[in-house]
């Protein structure tokens, strides 16, 4: 099948420029840092070395502005929430350890003191975290509840004959496990547990417990030990034994508590103000999608450059092919490296929506946030995870040898799938999301109370009826050479399919009135599959609109073909669905596979092009398999 012609070279920078977007300047100077600093993926330290050297590499990054840039100016910050977001994203270009530790610090124990904190603790922590003064760790996460946050078992109850909190891990069940920075380096936590007041909980709030020296009695550490990856990170288990910590430490923006016990909140429901507190820390789970992607991002650096390199069988004139050239490798590498760009402009669009939106903006807009960055960090992690291991074998035996960087990036990588959310979890919460159409419902998150909130109500799909089925239905009889390559139909196929799977979500779930959990257990793959498709929709429109930015014409020719690769790959993917729904004909779904193939042989000359565009820096694809 014929594909619109690319011109034969394409300037590189045309497209960096376009990557690189709104905080340009800010990608330039960090890159040029990172270029700077002796850097050397830690292959062969042990566990405490590790720890050591990123501790190390922590100080450095200390000693610029760019730690504090999310902070408020008036502590020492740079007011500039975006750019923060961006620097750790960056990070994602090295060691990984170095990344977690940098948010752990910085991005969640800052971040929720910042956030969740009001004057007095801005003014007692602020600048001592932003310069490294003082470390500090982020404890939620306990033994028997991860995702399920609200349900949390540490208690904090107020003693007002002394006016302090008691902090106490009632079971083993509530100690808080894989506590980054807890393990050596860490002196306070940002403690999240169950305020009791006058014999009453007030749900979940977050507490400033010190956790090492004089004030730390009654705090056990543990060391989580040695890990599959980001062993340079001092993960922790901390148990609370009738821990005392002042009043005072409560993180109290929406809650507080009185000298003689009074709670008082500006948010009156529970539930609600435990969810408006979550939806303020979403920094990390952005910045965790930005990682990930600038991870898979130097995977498929390292593959490529490998692909154009390594030569095996030869051709009936005797010389050997270099392994890029065959189609299989091609459709290994260049329909994920399509998704990788198509997830970067997705994510930079996030991170301008995260940096732009009021503090007060309605909760209608805040949720819409809440919601795209738990689906862009499920997607941006899932494909980091398939595409890692995709460049591995793409790089063969080679690619399993520490010294050449694939293997510890897929195992530094395995774990974002989990922490800062479960993406199962995520998901869902992304289909709660379209489905309720942020009503008062949202706050809570278990299958159960989801299914009920469903069967009560009249449950409208979020997206309006369109002219999308129309168009598919339009364009299916036309010519597969005017409607492969159309953006129109592109678009209005992932927006149909979008609609129809939530409006089938809806129809089963408004059974769920006689057996709430078994109907939603029953079609849990079907909410899923909602959320999934939403997040497909949204990166391909991210895409789009990246595209009609770029000013350098060549530039935007080969966008518009890795466009169209991601487009059709997706779509020849989910054959199925398109099939069994009538979207596709057997013939066009042949056709959609022709023209992957056909965009994966024009994009082959490119394909160097292509990542050498990321602009990572030079030193940190230094394997010793990329030599001549």
């Amino acid at each position: 099948m014929d594909t619109p012609g690319l011109p034969a070279k394409i300037d590189p920078d045309a497209l960096t420029t376009v990557l690189d977007g709104r905080w340009a300047g800010l990608r330039r100077a960090v890159r040029a840092q990172m270029a700077a600093e002796d850097f050397k993926d830690p292959v062969d330290l042990d566990v405490e070395a590790h720890r050591a050297q990123v501790l190390d590499w922590l100080r450095k990054l200390a000693e610029t502005d760019r730690p504090g840039l999310g902070f408020d100016p008036a502590y020492g910050g740079g007011g500039d929430v975006g750019g923060s977001v961006m620097s750790f994203e960056m990070l994602g270009f090295g060691d990984l350890s170095l990344m977690v530790k940098a948010g752990v610090q910085w991005g969640l124990f800052g971040g929720a003191v910042q956030l969740l904190g009001t004057e007095r603790h801005h003014e007692r922590y602020l600048r001592e975290i932003k310069d490294l003064e003082l470390l500090g760790c982020f404890a939620m996460t306990e033994h028997g509840h991860g995702s399920d946050v609200q349900h949390l078992r540490t208690t904090a109850t107020y003693d007002p004959a002394t006016r302090e909190f008691v902090v106490h891990t009632p079971d083993r069940g509530a100690m808080k496990e894989y506590i980054g920075n807890a393990a050596r380096d860490g002196e306070l936590a940002v403690v999240f547990a169950q305020l009791i007041t006058g014999g009453e909980s007030r749900g979940v709030h977050a507490f400033v417990v010190p956790i090492r020296g004089e004030n730390a009695s009654g705090v056990e550490i543990e060391d989580c030990g040695r890990k599959a990856g980001l062993n340079g990170v001092d993960n922790g288990r901390l148990t609370f034994t009738q821990v005392r910590v002042p009043r005072e430490a409560l993180l109290n923006r929406f809650g507080d508590v009185a000298e003689d016990g009074t709670y008082t909140s500006p948010i009156e429901s529970d539930g609600r103000r435990f969810f408006t507190m979550l939806g303020t820390l979403i920094r990390g789970r952005v910045s965790v999608a930005g990682s990930a992607g600038s991870a898979t991002k130097r995977a498929l650096a390292l593959a490529v450059r490998y692909g154009e390199l390594r030569r095996q069988f030869a051709r009936p004139d005797g010389d050997e092919v270099v392994i890029l050239d065959y189609r299989a490798h091609q459709r290994k590498l260049l329909p994920a490296l399509a998704t990788s760009y198509a997830l970067h402009f997705a994510q930079e669009a996030l991170v301008a929506t995260l940096n732009d939106i009021a503090e007060d903006a309605p909760e209608e807009e805040q949720r819409e946030l809440e919601s795209r960055a738990a689906g862009i960090k499920a997607v941006s992690t899932w494909h980091a995870t398939a595409t890692i291991q995709a460049a591995r074998e793409a790089c063969g035996g080679s690619g399993y040898l520490s010294e050449n960087l694939l293997a510890g990036l897929k195992a530094d990588t395995d774990v974002f799938t989990t922490f800062e959310g479960d993406n199962t979890v995520l998901l869902q919460l992304v289909a709660k999301g379209l489905l309720t159409s942020y009503k008062d419902h949202f706050q809570d998150l278990s299958p159960l109370a989801t299914a009920r909130f469903v069967a009560e109500q009249l449950v409208e799909a979020v997206i309006e009826r369109t002219s999308a089925r129309k168009v598919v239905e339009r364009l299916t009889d036309a010519d597969d050479s005017d409607v492969l390559f159309s953006r129109e139909w592109h678009l209005k196929l992932f927006e149909d399919r979008e609609e129809h799977v939530l409006g089938g979500v809806a129809q089963r779930l408004r059974k769920a009135a006689s057996d709430p959990f078994g109907v939603f257990n029953d079609a849990q793959d079907h909410v899923l599959r909602a959320g999934r498709v939403h997040v497909d929709r949204v990166v391909l429109e991210a895409f789009v609109n990246a595209i009609e930015r770029c000013a350098d014409a060549e530039a935007r020719e080969l966008l518009e073909r890795v466009c169209d690769l991601y487009a059709l790959a997706n779509i020849e993917a989910d054959r199925g669905w398109f099939l069994e729904h009538g979207r596709l004909t057997s013939g066009r779904s042949k056709a959609v596979t022709a023209a992957v193939n056909a965009l994966c042989a024009d994009l082959r000359p490119h394909a160097r092009t292509l990542v050498d565009a990321f602009a990572i820096p030079e030193q940190y694809l230094a394997a010793p398999m990329l030599r001549d």
